[in-house]
Parts: structure tokens; sequence; C-alpha cells
């Protein structure tokens, strides 16, 4: 099997490279390509790599390319992990929203659209890549924002499968907390990528059939550390009885956030020194492992749930649970509320034939409300990405729930298109 990743010079390949290594039974890769065009920069992570392969016997070729075509050829499935811009343009958009009063983030609100604005046409760009030299590989997108990205791969007809590591990092998380195995625990997580909600914890019995629900068990035993984990309340799990997720702090707790960031560094600034720490650790000849500064870059568990992923599209998972994944996929009626062709993040069963969601209980107002917004910012976020425009732009951002506001849409406006003409030719 051939295995392809796009972005493979990132800091988080090494994560993705042990856990290759870990679960080589699931996964029986033969080569691993790994595409990027800083030479330089793939040569490192490369390395290191292969040593950490190495260490595990596993007798994968890595190769190592600046050439997407030749890298792609012939792969049975494609990792996409691009960062357009770089830390450089994260930088940006978590520090322009502010001076309008808006939480600078990269993944949503105003700095969320910047980003999805100059990655789409670049994400499509590749997968028309390799579908031309690759055309029955299927591609796994772990590029944020990974709801707009995938959507804009699947409307282009191309066979992908969204994947976000929130969902298996509260499976492990809770699976430590309850002492059971992790792959015996089962959550109930519906939502948007970056915009979810665990509304129950199920343990699997030997059958593969669910238990009974053990949030209640959790919150009560456990809740004040769940919190501190998501920045949010205790009381506001216990009152909705469910967990959001880390994303939803910029929500429910938006003034808040904003405030903390005017006086502390940004995110991006953080993860800047934390990858020139990493290549540093990278370029040690002797280093095979990964390290445990790793952890601190985020994509906590990225390695375990793209390897179960491809497995799965593979055709070799293991039994029907291994099966059962969380994925951004078309909704397809599983939320009434939403249109067909939006892209939601539920269990989902994923065989040869791609990822189908499966159906989830009812959503309250509380959650469907605010579900149907983002997924109306995000229709609109894509179609300016595909189309450009400034007014395109300005209602996808007038749509945005952390907008919404006349004037304050048409000042995020002028500062994205003027953060952002490097990416955006038609902003020139």
């Amino acid at each position: 099997m051939k295995l392809a990743v796009v972005g493979g010079g990132s800091t988080y390949t090494p994560e993705l490279a042990d856990g290759l290594g870990r679960l080589r039974e699931n996964l029986p890769v033969d080569e691993l390509v790994l595409v990027d065009p800083v030479v330089e920069r793939l040569e490192s992570v490369g390395a290191v790599v292969r040593r950490i392969l190495a260490r595990y016997g596993h007798p994968a070729r890595v190769v190592l390319t600046d050439d997407l075509d030749a890298g792609a050829e012939g792969a049975d499935a494609v990792l996409f992990q691009l960062r357009v811009g770089g830390q450089q343009a994260r930088a940006q958009d978590e520090a322009w929203p502010l001076d309008c009063g808006c939480v600078g983030q990269e993944t949503t609100g105003a700095g969320g659209l910047a980003k999805a604005l100059r990655t789409v046409p670049v994400v499509l760009d590749a997968a028309e890549r390799v579908r031309r030299v690759a055309p029955h590989a299927w591609i796994v997108d772990f590029t944020n924002p990974v709801g707009i990205v995938t959507r804009a791969l699947l409307d282009a007809g191309h066979r992908a499968v969204g994947l976000c590591n929130v969902a298996i990092t509260f499976q492990r998380r809770f699976a430590a907390l309850l002492d059971v195995a992790p792959d015996r625990l089962r959550l109930d997580h519906v939502g948007l990528n970056h915009l979810t909600w665990e509304r129950g914890i199920h343990v699997l019995d030997d059958l593969g059939a669910p238990g009974p629900d053990l949030l209640p068990r959790l919150l009560a035993e456990h809740g004040a550390a769940i919190a501190a984990d998501i920045e949010l309340p205790v009381d506001l799990m216990y009152r909705q009885n469910t967990v959001p997720s880390y994303y939803l702090r910029y929500f429910y707790a938006h003034d808040a956030v904003v405030s903390a960031q005017r006086h502390t560094g940004s995110r991006a600034e953080e993860v800047a020194a934390i990858e020139r720490e990493l290549l540093e650790l990278y370029a040690d000849p002797t280093l095979d492992t990964k390290p445990a500064l790793l952890e601190r870059r985020g994509g906590a568990y990225y390695s375990e749930a793209a390897v179960a992923l491809v497995a799965a599209l593979m055709g070799k998972g293991t039994d029907e649970a291994s099966r059962i994944q969380v994925a951004d996929v078309r909704n397809n009626g599983v939320l009434p509320f939403l249109p067909d062709d939006a892209v939601i993040e539920v269990q989902s069963r994923i065989d040869a034939n791609g990822a189908t969601p499966l159906p989830v209980a009812p959503v309250g107002p509380l959650q469907a409300g605010l579900i149907a917004h983002v997924a109306a910012y995000e229709e609109l976020a894509l179609d300016a990405a595909l189309r450009g425009g400034r007014d395109r732009v300005f209602t996808a951002l007038l749509a945005h729930p952390l907008v919404g506001q006349y004037d304050i849409a048409e000042s995020l406006t002028d500062r994205l298109l003027a953060a952002g003409k490097e990416h955006l030719p038609w902003a020139r």
C-alpha cells in the first residue's frame, strides 16, 4: 500500500510515523511518501520519520519529494495536512480580528474565514493533481477548516473524508477517567467540525452493543477536571448535560476570550516557538521517537485517528466496531434542519465505499440553532473561497454568529483583504 502525505514536512508528521509504527498490523504501508515544497524542512522531518519507523522495525520505504504529481502517483490514500501561508499567516488571523473586538482564532470567526479563503483553492488544485495520477485514491483531509475544505472536495467530486482529532481526544481522555479501554468507548458526538458536543458515552459489550450512558457519572465524578480542559464552567456542562468541545468557548465565552487574547501572546507565537524547538530536536541523528514536546503542538492522537480511518477505507477494519469512527461527511438527512450537502461531524461507518453517517438522536434547539447558523456561514464562506469578491467575504462575515453586525463585518472585511492579499490574487 502506498500512502502519500501532502504537507509531509509538517512537525505533525513524526506523530503519524509513530502511529504507523505502532499500528502496523492495522495498516500495512509499503511506501510512505512525504510531499512538501520546503525541501530543507522536509529532509529534517523525513529523517526522523525514517528513524521512528526503523525503531519499530517497520519496512516501509520513505520517499521525500517536492513534486506532488510524482509523490501521489499510484497512491492508495493521500493525507492533506496543509498550512497555506505558514505560521506567519496564522499569526495575522489571530491578530487583526481583535482590532474589531472579535476573537482571533485560525479556524473560526474572521480568522477562520481568512484561512478558508487562501486554503480552499490550494487544496482543490492539489486534489485535482492527485485525481490525475491516482484516480482511485482516497483523500483524507486534516487541513483546517476541515468542514469547509471537506465540503469543497466533495462538491468537486473527490473521494474525500474529513478528519479531526477532537473526538478521539475526548475518547482517550474519558476512557482514562472511567478506566475503560478506549476502543470500547463510543461517543454520541454531534455537530460540525470544531462545533461539537458529546451527548453520551457508552461502553461496547463483546458483541459491539452499547451499554448505558456513562456521561452523568463522568460529569459527577470528573466534571471539574473536564471543565478545566475545555476552559468552560462546569455548571454549563451540568445544565446542558453535554461536554462541549474546546472550540465552543469562542461562542459561550467570546468576550472573556477576546479580553484574554488582548493581554497574552498568541497561540501562533506559541506554536511557532514549539516548531522551532521541534525542528532542532528532529535534527538530532539519534532521535528515533516522537518527542514529548510534540504533544504541545496540538493534534493529539492524530496518528491513531488517521491510521484507523485509512485502514477502514482500505477495507482493513478488523470488525464492525473498528469501522465506526467520527468523521466529517455529507449530512444526507442525518440532521434534518441542515441541507443534505452540508458537511457534519458525527459517528460514521467507514469502509471501502467511503464514509456513511450514522443516525443520531434529535438535536435540541440550543445546539441545533447554533449548528444551523454556522453551517449557513460555512456555505457562504465556501462560495467566497471559490469565487472571491469583497461582497462575498462581507456576506460570510455578516452571517457568522461571532460577527453578525454590519459595521464590524465591514471593518473585518477590510482587514482580512489587506492582510491576505499575498494569498488572494483577486484581492490585489
